[in-house]
């Protein structure tokens, strides 16, 4: 490992309680070119210290999620296309599930101009932003709520989603590795994905290219279980690979989109 200057404790002490940190403003804090930030974050990846990410990196963990604030501050942009192409999938009049996680709440928001919808979810966020919809039924899962997002968790939510059989799913992941398993840090979480998956007849992945990048100890299960997958980038070649084998449609949003634009699509396959 090589030895770290005053500049890169700096910028690790900056990751460790932010969780991210981005070249432009480090670069601005310090004085210094972006392109003396990002040799300072790649020696500090190349050591496993940090994780690079899309114009930054994180402070890495693989048992332990970023706090939720920041979680909201990464990929922004990428998150808003991502879930503006999801709602446009999602058509009036028809059931879904949705499950915790800062893009769900972007569909969520991108969702307000449907009509007929019936929501089931364990997201307070979404329910909080759907409620305000006339046009919109919201049922909530019961359950203990998680401080820390507003998710719901435990069995008593497990419970009420089994009482469904929805149209559509639309859930997140911490990460997806190279071998397409959708991974998350909370289990209790990941059982409640699991069972949104299993009353649900398309399923809809919202994952940004930072969670190829990411870690996560439980597996929810693999992109294989899933019918479409929305992301922001075109996506390893092992995953565009796995896509195709396994009939997943794979849909690249446009990141500068907003509700009135038109989307880029790349479909491996049409899912019907």
């Amino acid at each position: 490992m090589p030895s770290l200057n005053l500049r890169h404790n700096e910028i690790l002490e900056i990751a460790r309680e932010s969780g991210r940190v981005d070249v432009d403003g480090l670069a601005h804090r310090f004085e210094v070119t972006p392109q003396t930030i990002r040799k300072d974050l790649n020696d500090l990846c190349d050591s496993e210290l940090l994780q690079r990410v899309h114009g930054g990196a994180i402070y890495p963990s693989s048992t332990a999620n970023l706090a939720y604030p920041h979680r909201r501050e990464i990929a922004t942009q990428a998150k808003s296309g991502i879930a503006q192409r999801a709602a446009a999938i999602v058509p009036n009049d028809c059931s879904l599930i949705m499950n915790i996680g800062t893009t769900t709440e972007l569909v969520a928001k991108a969702l307000l101009r449907h009509s007929g919808l019936m929501v089931v979810t364990n997201n307070l966020n979404v329910a909080y932003i759907l409620s305000g919809s006339p046009d919109i039924e919201v049922v909530v899962t019961g359950g203990m709520v998680r401080k820390s997002d507003l998710g719901i968790i435990g069995a008593a939510a497990v419970d009420v989603i089994e009482q469904f059989k929805v149209d559509y799913a639309v859930i997140g992941s911490s990460a997806i590795d190279e071998t397409g398993a959708l991974l998350d840090y909370d289990y209790r979480e990941v059982r409640i994905a699991q069972t949104i998956l299993k009353h649900a007849r398309k399923r809809i992945l919202v994952a940004d290219s930072t969670k190829f990048e990411r870690r996560a100890p439980v597996q929810i299960g693999h992109l294989s279980d899933i019918d479409i997958f929305v992301t922001d980038t075109a996506p390893p070649k092992e995953i565009v690979d796995l896509c195709s084998a396994s009939g997943v449609q794979l849909e690249i949003a446009d990141s500068d989109a907003t509700a009135d634009n038109d989307f880029s699509t790349t479909n491996t396959s049409q899912a019907d």
